[in-house]
């Protein structure tokens, strides 16, 4: 079911991860296209593409339950990038499905590990760059991760997520993207 979900959002994951990154590009869903699959690891999948800024390896996944649950969002997704063009290794982001209320923080927990991450739009991203080799260490030895965040509206909401496969996900974007 996973690999169809990923299958499916591709491009408007690939898409997202291209905004996020803040690579130009003249088309998203041309990017988007030339995305490919490297693998599916458990509940992680695991992915390529070439952009104006070069390679971007990622690692994606989706919650296995949000709440409340029902709230209208957009798909929710979880990446962690790599751009070795830009010297990026491991960057996580979030795209949380709805817009983010202005100058909040969201969280991260994994385990008794707790990581604030600062919001924009629908985005969000780990605060403190220097903890983000802290919050992958911490993802590749945990079982899950709970992202807790608040709407634009005031809705708080909460995102959990399985992190079956992170390890191997990240160990073929790493493969990938040297």
């Amino acid at each position: 079911m996973m690999h169809k979900i990923f299958t499916l959002s591709l491009m408007v994951a690939m898409s997202a991860i291209l905004a996020m990154g803040g690579m130009a590009a003249t088309s998203g869903a041309a990017n988007a296209q030339s995305a490919t699959p490297l693998g599916q690891f458990k509940d992680w999948g695991a992915y390529v593409a070439e952009s104006g800024g070069g390679k971007v390896c990622y690692a994606l996944s989706q919650p296995k339950s949000t709440t409340p649950a029902n709230v209208n969002r957009d798909p929710v997704y979880l990446f962690v990038t790599s751009r070795p063009g830009q010297g990026v290794k491991n960057e996580i982001s979030v795209i949380t499905g709805y817009p983010y209320k202005p100058d909040t923080r969201a969280s991260v927990e994994v385990g008794s590990d707790t990581f604030e991450l600062f919001t924009k739009d629908d985005g969000a991203w780990v605060e403190n760059a220097a903890e983000e080799a802290n919050l992958v260490a911490a993802m590749r030895r945990g079982a899950t991760m709970v992202i807790k965040g608040t709407s634009a509206r005031g809705t708080s909401t909460v995102d959990n997520y399985s992190l079956s496969g992170i390890s191997a996900a990240l160990d073929r974007i790493a493969q990938e993207c040297k």
